[in-house]
């Protein structure tokens, strides 16, 4: 019985010395966060150029809620975050309230807030620029969450789109018997 206590005791210190290990490294992390972010969208900048989406910049609404006669941004952005509770107003333009707020990347791997407002007949925006530590601070861990599940995603289409090739080559080429 004995041995089997201090197994156990050893069991608890060790997970007691991995907890504490954990915490240390986890607060590094946090620490360096920001750079982290900042690394990660280096890597991600040719994937925001292939999956990223043309943002709208402005356009007129109808009566049913359709944008007509859209402007967009120039270049590709991704969506990484959207804000719970937008900004009361635009950095641009104060008589401007916020309707929606995103944390986007765009292609060049800036990160912005994309803030656009609602005047009952034109959709408007504004592309705010903000550094990686901001668009952790108000968009949460999700953003790095978000630009990992992209290029998670995306390799793992370029995975499928070369097996796809192989097999069609394989096929074509193959000697026929």
């Amino acid at each position: 019985m004995d041995e089997i206590e201090a197994g156990y005791k050893k069991l608890e210190q060790k997970i007691k010395e991995l907890q504490e290990k954990a915490d240390s490294l986890s607060q590094e992390i946090r620490d360096h966060d920001a750079e982290l972010l900042a690394r990660m969208a280096e890597s991600a900048v040719p994937v925001v150029k292939v999956v990223g989406l043309n943002m709208l910049r402005k356009g007129k609404q109808d009566t049913k809620g359709e944008i007509y006669d859209p402007a967009y941004f120039p270049g590709k952005m991704i969506i990484l975050g959207k804000a719970v509770e937008p900004a009361a107003s635009r950095p641009d333009n104060p008589q401007m309230p916020v309707t929606d707020q995103f944390c986007v990347m765009s292609e060049e791997g800036k990160f912005y807030e994309l803030m656009y407002s609602f005047d009952g007949f034109l959709t408007d925006s504004y592309l705010n620029p903000i550094d990686t530590k901001t668009a952790i601070e108000r968009y949460g861990y999700d953003v790095m969450f978000m630009l990992y599940r992209a290029m998670h995603d995306y390799l793992k289409g370029e995975e499928a789109l070369v097996e796809a090739l192989e097999k069609v080559i394989g096929y074509t080429f193959s000697p026929k018997s």
